[in-house]
């Protein structure tokens, strides 16, 4: 079995394989009866076979481990987890069981064949395993007959990484009382074959010498077809706010792609309880927080006006009739009824956004931006603008400097803002939405920001950690763009280290098919902590990108863009924003200007 870091990767094999033998993990989960193995395909929950889940008052009634051990309800109820519930997580819905406390709610995997229709780019599995990190190989049946097969690995519920869960809780219910202890769920997601529809998928077997894989729902992903990113942003982390109560949020983002109606993404991500969303609007930008003409407002799945966000998931408005203008600033409102201390973050956003007075109330609707006295240099909650049509999303991966930090604050300068006025200027090419998933301090190979709790770090967990959510999940996601590193070989990180994320991100976007392009890492000689050591393994890696195209299926070279012919361990002086490690305007503009608009277009050779 080739290994995963973390253990939280699915991989789709298109021939039979084995089940591999591994030695991870000993206890076994108890289950309620024995496993069923029904000829007939059977919706999960008629094949719950475990309990995961006791109340405070009677926690022996559920046995998730083996041990007497098992998830608390208040926890759950506090996440906003509760019995039925909705769950978007990574674009999939899911639903948590609707179950009572006490009951059988997840399956023990072991051969059952599930039921699970629907179409889309990949299939979202809610799991978590005992007894250690548990994986295996399932099937997934699609209604013109084909068959796949699926490597799935769920990481252990009390010492899996807080990075990769979908969320965690606070306590672990035991018959002898309740632990001051994090427990772990997991979304963890499988690539399907394109243009079939599945009609079932056959779980992993069990194994006597791996830990038990408890699954508590299943669903097909669709991850917009029809639709294309016209803005993004990625959750750097979870970090105190406000507190803000009762008031409205007047956030300013630039689109790139334009296109008739549209929609909004609220992520809750990292959060530890859910956030109640009273009403939205979006408007294109007048001038300040004043909008250029009445906003218009959004609903939330059958015209609800407002949604609660489960701590750990998002919510994606119904879209709207709006057309949104390509390279043009928008305002997307959100009012916030209840209070909240802390939210999820984009901190580098190098624009002004605007907050209304405290108890202000909803100003969603408002023309005028009087409401608006605050300012911040923060995206919260909003992760997404998507439009109707259009021919899907290129996603830039990356660090600060994909990020724009040391650009002009208002003015859109990143290099992806320029690579979307260029895809929109032209005709010969589809005009693709730029995602920008930059995130500052952000890292290939380890987490920075650690991916649980309120922090003041800000930096993100690594790209490969958040490569599900923030490329793989992305509307119509055509191709990536990779463009890390510096930050990993100048705090420690070796370059074999950080070509090994390279690889296994490339391999990861590959099996959903996703155009994968890679960028060589620029200089950063003249900055305090960019020792000559640094630059070799800086060195190492570009070798290794240009060097190694069989891995991607095209590279740039960043690197020779933004260097000094005279002193190459060093940033050209008219692209240097006067760090030595960001490039200002001048060079992101060239970074944007530099690429071959043909390298990212998918079918390419």
């Amino acid at each position: 079995m080739r290994v995963r870091r973390w253990g939280a990767t699915l991989t789709l094999l298109l021939t039979a394989t084995a089940l591999p033998a591994t030695t991870v993990g000993t206890a076994t989960a108890a289950t309620a009866g024995p496993a069923q193995h029904p000829h007939r395909p059977s919706p999960l929950a008629t094949l719950f076979d475990n309990t995961a889940v006791s109340g405070h008052s009677g926690p022996g009634a559920a046995d998730f481990d083996g041990a007497g051990h098992s998830l608390s309800a208040q926890d759950l109820t506090a996440a906003g987890w509760t019995p039925g519930s909705v769950l978007r997580i990574d674009g999939a819905r899911l639903r948590w069981p609707e179950t009572a406390p006490g009951t059988p709610d997840n399956v023990v995997a072991d051969g059952q064949a599930v039921a699970v229709p629907g179409r889309g780019d990949a299939m979202t599995f809610l799991v978590a395993a005992t007894g250690g990190t548990a994986s295996g190989y399932g099937t997934v049946r699609y209604r013109d007959g084909a068959r796949g097969s699926y490597e799935l690995t769920a990481p252990d519920w009390r010492s899996g990484p807080l990075s990769t869960k979908a969320v965690a809780l606070p306590h672990i219910n035991g018959a002898g009382g309740q632990l001051t202890e994090t427990a772990r769920l997991y979304a963890v997601t499988v690539p399907l074959r394109a243009g079939r529809e599945v009609a079932a998928v056959v779980l992993p077997k069990a194994s006597g010498t791996a830990g038990a894989l408890h699954v508590f729902a299943v669903a097909v992903r669709d991850t917009g077809r029809g639709r294309t990113g016209s803005w993004a942003a990625s959750t750097g982390g979870y970090r105190a706010v406000g507190p803000w109560t009762d008031r409205t949020l007047r956030l300013v983002v630039h689109s790139g792609a334009g296109g008739p109606r549209a929609r909004i993404r609220i992520a809750n991500t990292f959060a530890a309880a859910p956030v109640e969303i009273g009403t939205a609007s979006v408007a294109v930008r007048g001038t300040g927080a004043a909008a250029d003409g009445r906003p218009v407002p959004l609903t939330f799945g059958r015209g609800r006006t407002g949604t609660r966000i489960p701590a750990g998931a998002e919510a994606f408005s119904d879209p709207a009739p709006f057309t949104v203008p390509a390279g043009t600033d928008l305002l997307v409102s959100i009012h916030l009824p209840g209070t909240v201390t802390a939210a999820p973050v984009h901190q580098e956003a190098t624009q002004l956004s605007y907050l209304s007075a405290a108890g202000s109330g909803d100003r969603t609707g408002d023309v005028g931006g009087g409401a608006y006295p605050e300012t911040m240099a923060i995206w919260p909650f909003l992760t997404g603008v998507d439009v109707d049509g259009g021919p899907g999303s290129i996603v830039a991966l990356g660090d600060s400097i994909t990020d724009g930090a040391k650009s002009t604050r208002g003015a859109n300068r990143r290099w992806p803002d320029v690579l979307a006025r260029r895809f929109q200027a032209q005709s010969a090419l589809p005009r693709y939405g730029v995602l920008n998933h930059g995130i500052s301090a952000n890292r290939v190979v380890a987490d920075r920001y650690q991916g649980d709790g309120v922090s003041t770090d800000t930096g993100g967990v690594s790209a490969q950690h958040r490569l599900e959510r923030d490329v793989l999940a992305q509307p119509s996601a055509r191709t990536v763009v990779v463009f890390e590193g510096i930050n990993d070989v100048r705090w420690g990180a070796s370059a074999e280290e950080v070509i090994a994320g390279l690889r296994a991100i490339a391999r990861r976007a590959h099996e959903r098919g996703l155009r994968v392009v890679v960028a060589t890492v620029g200089p950063c000689a003249g900055y305090p902590d960019c020792t000559p050591a640094v630059d070799a393994r800086r060195q190492a890696v570009n070798a290794f990108v240009r060097g190694n195209a069989g891995a991607f299926d095209a590279t740039l070279d960043f690197d020779a863009v933004l260097r000094d012919p005279q002193q190459p361990q060093r940033m050209l002086p008219a692209y240097d924003s006067g760090d030595h490690l960001h490039p200002g305007d001048t060079g992101l503009n060239a970074l944007g200007e530099s690429v071959n608009l043909w390298a990212l277009v998918p079918g390419r050779g």
